[in-house]
């Protein structure tokens, strides 16, 4: 089975950046599509952005323009390049891979099965 770590958490200003990554491992199988969600206190788990082995990506209306995933050489290593941080953004990222996902015309929002273990982001002044 897929095994993902998160690492790059931490504390950042308002205004600051955070670069996260997410290594999956532990399968002889190729994961289509890899995404990040965030889960703040009292909020469900929300998609941040997502990233397709085609090199399809897309966002959520409210990180756009801020945030940016990418995929190292290694396909199955993630990153989130979080910049202009906000408040807001404070929450537990969660790294997502979905080994099954299928190209298709409309944005990827893949949520497979596999989930890294979490890190804290956390915006304040």
């Amino acid at each position: 089975q897929v095994k993902l770590v998160e690492s790059g958490g931490g504390l950042a200003q308002p205004g600051g950046s955070l670069r996260l990554s997410c290594v999956g491992s532990g399968t002889p199988f190729t994961i289509n599509a890899m995404a990040w969600y965030r889960q703040a206190p009292g909020k469900q788990r929300e998609f941040v952005a997502a990233l397709t082995s085609g090199g399809v990506t897309n966002y959520d209306d409210s990180v756009k323009g801020r945030f940016t995933i990418s995929r190292g050489n290694d396909k199955n290593t993630v990153y989130l390049q979080m910049n202009s941080l906000k408040p807001e953004d404070t929450a537990v990222y969660y790294c997502n891979a979905d080994p099954t996902y299928i190209e298709g015309k409309e944005e990827p929002r893949p949520r497979g099965d596999y989930w890294g273990q979490g890190t804290q982001v956390t915006v304040s002044s």
